[in-house]
């Protein structure tokens, strides 16, 4: 798949989305559950396991009734909230290194009843059985992450691979067939002069154009680069076109543009045909527009002037809608405040 393809792919949102929130939800599983898993510092003792709820009511134990200090048992007893009494079972149950007094001492201290049978409470074998279930799942990640994938795959199955099945094939690639005739791929050339009768008995052939966009640059968007796929009826990719920024001048924020780039490419064409449309200063600026003839063909922006472009088997119109200059520290009519283009596509006879 050429470049130019994938560009158009990936500008399409019905499927930069889905694809986007799948590989982050998968990302996220990752790093959520493998790379950095949750640690918890600080907790209290009715949030430890079993076993180290007992060790801790133990030392508990233990300390308050040695040293005599109450307020040791009864805050220990306190934040076992509602497991205190169950774990006060298995510590009678496996007292280990407390004795009978010590545990009825803590026992009346706390206020806690004792129990008429106490449960016998299997010890684990080994440390391996208490660290059963620690850690992350990684079969369930795993089964997670496949489910994204296959979730993913069927997006762009049918987003990508069916929609364009009518195409009949992924075109041959652009950059293969500027290589075979000895064409770098990004080299621009001037458009073919234009045969503006030819152009109007097309359109009176064809009144509606097979694309048409609208474009509006405003002073400050300093990343202002619009571009647009041009595609058959039939879904077929035939090209893609639309306006960037040229030319500046002056320094400092905002950029103060000077011209514009309109560019027109044809999938069966081996290059992007360009003009340039300019301000009344770069214009008249023998200097600045002898650069920008190096664009592509000059030409004096103005309120409803027409911009033709054609290729191999495309023409385009660039109508300027609307268009302002700005003022400021720079020279008058030397930058734009705004302008509107409207671009029209036809297919050639």
């Amino acid at each position: 798949m050429d470049s130019e393809k994938i560009k158009a792919l990936l500008k399409d949102f019905r499927i930069t989305i889905p694809v986007g929130v799948v590989f982050g939800l998968i990302l996220g599983l990752v790093i959520g559950w493998g790379i950095w898993p949750v640690q918890w510092t600080d907790l209290a003792p009715y949030h430890l396991r079993p076993d180290l709820r007992e060790d801790y009511l133990r030392m508990a134990i233990y300390t308050s009734t040695s040293v005599g200090d109450e307020s040791i048992g009864i805050k220990a007893w306190n934040e076992l909230e509602d497991t205190a009494q169950e774990t006060l079972d298995s510590v009678m149950a496996e007292p280990e290194y407390l004795n009978e007094a010590q545990i009825l001492s803590f026992m009346a201290i706390v206020g806690a009843q004792p129990i008429e049978e106490v449960p016998e409470v299997e010890p684990p074998e080994n440390d391996e059985e208490r660290l059963v279930g620690e850690g992350p799942n990684w079969l369930l990640l795993g089964g997670l992450c496949l489910i994204l994938l296959l979730v993913a795959a069927a997006v762009i199955y049918f987003l990508v691979i069916r929609a364009r099945s009518s195409d009949g094939g992924v075109p041959e690639s652009i950059s293969q067939r500027s290589a075979d005739v000895g064409f770098e791929e990004d080299e621009m050339r001037y458009a073919p002069d234009v045969d503006h009768e030819l152009v109007e008995d097309r359109r009176a052939e064809q009144q509606s154009p097979i694309a048409q966009f609208m474009t509006t640059y405003m002073l400050g968007d300093d990343l202002y680069d619009d571009s647009f796929s041009i595609d058959a009826a039939t879904g077929e990719f035939l090209g893609e076109c639309g306006v960037g920024i040229s030319e500046t001048v002056g320094v400092g924020d905002p950029k103060r543009v000077t011209a514009f780039e309109i560019w027109l490419f044809d999938k069966n064409d081996i290059q992007t045909v360009t003009k340039v449309i300019m301000s009344e200063h770069a214009h008249d600026d023998d200097k600045l527009r002898l650069r920008l003839e190096s664009k592509g063909e000059p030409i004096l922006a103005e309120p409803g002037k027409q911009v033709l472009l054609e290729t191999a088997t495309l023409q385009l119109e660039a109508r300027i809608v609307d268009m302002g200059y700005g003022e400021g520290a720079a020279p008058d009519l030397s930058f734009f405040d705004r302008i509107t283009l409207e671009l029209a596509v036809w297919p050639k006879s």
